[in-house]
């Protein structure tokens, strides 16, 4: 059962998700890669947490999953002779780094552990078991 400490299969993550198994098994295999889940074959296995979840924080699993670009707009190249858009180059980079970094912090402030208790308060305020939930993403 999702939630309950018990392995979890990736068709489970998946139908909770509402997405596809395979996509959920390349996510999953990046944060094993890292060191924030684990995996067991056979009979009753599945998915499990590698580290404590007051560890891992949101920064970990960013990383993990590639970091992907968070600003979709980027430097412009076209002309890189061009003085205009060197200083616009350079005014946007500055700006990046404090987005990037702003963006780390928020992610490394909050913990696994922390999304599960609020999950948790979420359910009981809409008075909805963990099945309903799943089965209302679908």
């Amino acid at each position: 059962m999702i939630g309950a400490g018990e392995p979890v299969t990736s068709e489970q993550l998946a139908q909770a998700m509402a997405t596809n198994p395979v996509v959920v098994r390349r996510v999953m295999a990046g944060l094993r890669e890292q060191g924030l889940v684990r995996s067991e074959k056979g009979h009753g296995g599945g998915w499990t947490l590698a580290r404590d979840p007051t560890d891992i924080t949101l920064a970990d699993i960013y990383r993990a999953v590639g970091a992907p670009t968070i600003v979709a707009m980027g430097h412009r190249s076209e002309n890189p002779g061009c003085l205009v858009e060197q200083a616009v180059n350079d005014a946007l980079s500055g700006a990046f780094r404090e987005v990037e970094a702003l963006f780390m912090k928020r992610l490394g402030a909050v913990t696994l552990d922390a999304l599960a208790k609020d999950f948790r308060r979420r359910l009981a305020k809409h008075k909805q078991s963990l099945e309903d939930q799943i089965h209302a993403v679908k």
